[in-house]
């Protein structure tokens, strides 16, 4: 089974590669995505470590002035037509010595530090030119990488403690998730925007297993009225419809930093200052995303105060920060080992995006219900930093399993483990290829 899947990874990423960075897929994202980049230099790096860093470089060159890393750089071959919402919709302006409308003006969770640090580690393996390309690789990212954090945690610091907001949900990556369900509800749905501008998403996916038509207009509308605001961050959570926290978005942000620490002590640089923000962003996610009364962790509206409802997988990523205290990642597991969730001992697969038992949950679409390898690999992560071996290979095995059987799919019927969307994803082949590859535990592990 693992010289199968490895080889069948390899021709995916193979197939992926676009000449100086990876497409998510070819048929429904033909740009670069920002956390799929991520994603997949942990898996690339085992295969051709020169393409995950430029995988990472290409992104990083389209970085903002101010600090910000944009979701998509768009490929300046690919024709307009063949993405919506391509750039003449986003019309960025030039900015850095970039050409006008190469990106779209939002973020995505902040994974690559913890990318860059994992490609570093791998590189050490892969010989002496290759110890050498990584050490200038994270030269050239390192105050990229700073910028990046300081971006988040300071012009989307929305909330004022320390935590990034998200003005839109598909800055979460977790695009129509459950968790944003009520603060969407207050966003206006204009349905004559999609008179306007034709989905073209749907002309090649199933309408079934992609947002719908009243969820894309409010997506559409945020994205006009920011860029209308000329896409600033001033008074966003007085000004912008959508404003909230998300705890696997500032989980992720939060980890950065500790790769940001191990980068820094390989460089010569102060570690200290990214262990200590660490640190803070790890209380400020227990102190404002911890519900008390469920025991787990929920998206904030930073407009109203109140927390999301919706249990979904967002609440257990937090288990990737090594600081966090025990208390609550116990809370977590035991959220995973529920009904809700299921880990593979109760299911034989990874864990769904959303709760099992909600009158909701969708099998079909998106992120309302499908398993995902990334965020399943985020858990596992977070498994092993706490002492969760057991588990933590149970799933491990579970998701290795699950691509075996149905192939490199985007996301994972959560009952029957049918592929679903995307065919050939590139993120799912390149983990699978860590899951093969690693079974080592983060070294800013706790101790079991």
């Amino acid at each position: 089974m693992s010289a199968e899947l490895w080889n069948s990874a390899v021709r995916v990423l193979d197939k992926n590669w676009a000449g100086d960075h990876m497409v998510p897929s070819r048929r429904l994202y033909p740009h670069q995505w920002s956390w799929d980049a991520a994603f997949i230099a942990v898996g690339l790096c085992y295969v051709n470590p020169s393409r995950a860093w430029r995988d990472l470089r290409s992104l990083f060159e389209a970085q903002w002035p101010d600090g910000r890393v944009p979701h998509i750089v768009f490929d300046p071959h690919t024709a307009e037509g063949d993405y919506f919402p391509g750039p003449v919709f986003w019309d960025v302006p030039a900015y850095g010595g970039r050409r006008p409308r190469g990106s779209t003006a939002l973020v995505q969770p902040p994974l690559h530090a913890v990318a860059a640090w994992e490609v570093y580690r791998r590189a050490m393996s892969h010989g002496a030119a290759a110890v050498r390309e990584a050490h200038a690789a994270l030269e050239w990212l390192y105050p990229r990488l700073v910028a990046q954090q300081d971006y988040l945690t300071g012009h989307r610091d929305a909330g004022g403690a320390g935590l990034a907001s998200i003005v839109h949900p598909w800055e979460s990556g977790l695009d129509n998730s459950p968790a944003w369900d009520a603060a969407m509800s207050a966003v206006p749905a204009d349905l004559t925007l999609l008179q306007k501008y034709h989905r073209r998403d749907l002309d090649v996916a199933d309408a079934a297993h992609r947002p719908t038509d009243v969820d894309y207009a409010r997506y559409l509308g945020l994205v006009l009225s920011y860029r209308d605001g000329g896409y600033a961050d001033a008074h966003l959570a007085r000004d912008h419809d959508f404003v909230v926290e998300c705890p696997n978005f500032n989980a992720i942000l939060g980890a950065a930093e500790i790769a940001l620490a191990q980068i820094a002590g390989v460089l010569g640089a102060d570690p200290q200052v990214h262990r200590a923000r660490a640190q803070r962003i790890t209380t400020a996610i227990v102190d404002r995303l911890y519900d008390a009364r469920s025991r787990t962790f929920r998206v904030l509206d930073v407009r109203t105060g109140a927390h999301s409802p919706a249990r979904c997988i967002s609440g257990l990523v937090p288990l990737i920060l090594p600081d966090l205290p025990a208390y609550y990642a116990d809370d977590i597991m035991t959220e995973a080992r529920s009904a809700r969730f299921g880990l593979p001992q109760q299911t034989d697969l990874p864990a769904p995006s959303y709760d099992r038992t909600a009158a909701d949950f969708d099998t079909l679409r998106y992120w309302r219900g499908p398993v995902w390898i990334n965020v399943n690999w985020l858990l596992r992560r977070g498994m092993l930093q706490h002492g969760y071996r057991d588990e933590a290979e149970d799933l491990r095995t579970a998701m290795v399993r699950l691509v075996h059987r149905s192939g490199e799919y985007e996301y994972f019927h959560p009952m029957t483990g049918e592929g679903i969307g995307e065919p050939a994803f590139s993120w799912t082949a390149a983990l699978s290829l860590d899951l093969l590859a690693d079974r080592s535990i983060p070294a800013y592990a706790r101790a079991a």
